[in-house]
């Protein structure tokens, strides 16, 4: 009798800090138990950047230009179960902070009229994603299966979340689990 598939899993990171992220590495010893029943495809513990079809997808944080549209569709596009995590990627979090803002006038003040960047203009480079005026959740641009709220959720919240997803049943987080802070 052969092992049962693993479950491939795979996470990404938009306009965010990278902290839910660290909170996944922060299920610690953990790890080995997840390695045991999923596999990993793009996420911090590989080397992998292009995602490949998965069954789970894990995307941290909002919106904010051209770039993260490509990514957040293209991951839409591969993961079976696709799943918000943190503030940033469910209500766009601390980067939709500059949603009440001109857009432009914003990046004319942090490129141009801030102390020590006399002369400088608002970079134009093909190279740089295009800004989208808004910073937007991801649940604005695709289907999103589950939502896993914190800022960033806690280890333990990631573990008790993916240890649901993982045996079939519907992720549930003890209050206790959710954490905004």
């Amino acid at each position: 009798m052969s092992a049962p598939r693993k479950l491939r899993v795979a996470t990404t990171s938009l306009a965010g800090c990278f902290g839910c992220h660290m909170s996944l590495l922060d299920i610690d010893e953990r790890l080995f138990d997840l390695i045991e029943r999923v596999e990993f495809d793009r996420s911090p513990l590989t080397d992998i950047k292009h995602c490949g079809l998965c069954d789970i997808g894990l995307i941290e944080g909002g919106v904010c230009n051209a770039e993260n549209v490509h990514v957040l569709r293209e991951f839409r596009a591969r993961c079976k179960t696709l799943v918000a995590v943190g503030a940033c990627a469910i209500n766009g979090g601390l980067p939709a902070q500059r949603n009440h803002l001109d857009l432009g006038d914003c990046l004319r003040q942090v490129y141009q009229y801030r102390d020590g960047v006399s002369g400088a203009g608002v970079p134009n480079d093909p190279e740089l994603p295009l800004l989208l005026d808004k910073v937007h959740p991801v649940h604005e641009l695709v289907r999103i299966d589950y939502f896993l709220p914190g800022c960033p959720p806690s280890g333990d919240a990631i573990w008790a979340f993916l240890s649901d997803l993982i045996a079939g049943r519907t992720p549930h987080l003890p209050v206790g689990l959710m954490h905004f802070d």
